[in-house]
């Protein structure tokens, strides 16, 4: 992670969290700057991710640079790939 001081992009994520992880991994793949956001492991606690992507789900991102706010790790991982990705 850079140490960028505010990143655009935020990823709420858990700890040890496979998906959260694949989404790190895409973050780094690309060398992008972003600031994590550990949310409350009980999923009902979850409510600053709720607010931002309407579900609880995580990992979930914001990016301030294009607007996007997501969840899904796969869906994340495509819109990375398509918008940071150096083939398109």
């Amino acid at each position: 992670m850079s140490d960028a001081a505010d990143p655009p992009i935020t990823l709420y994520r858990l700890q040890a969290c496979p998906f959260c992880e694949r989404v790190v991994r895409k973050l780094d793949e690309y060398d992008l700057a972003y600031h994590s956001r550990f949310v409350e492991p009980m999923h009902s606690d979850r409510n600053v991710v709720k607010r931002i992507s309407g579900s609880r789900t995580v990992p979930a991102i914001v990016d301030k640079s294009t607007g996007v706010t997501m969840s899904e790790s796969a869906n994340i991982v495509e819109y990375l790939d398509t918008t940071y990705g150096g083939d398109h």
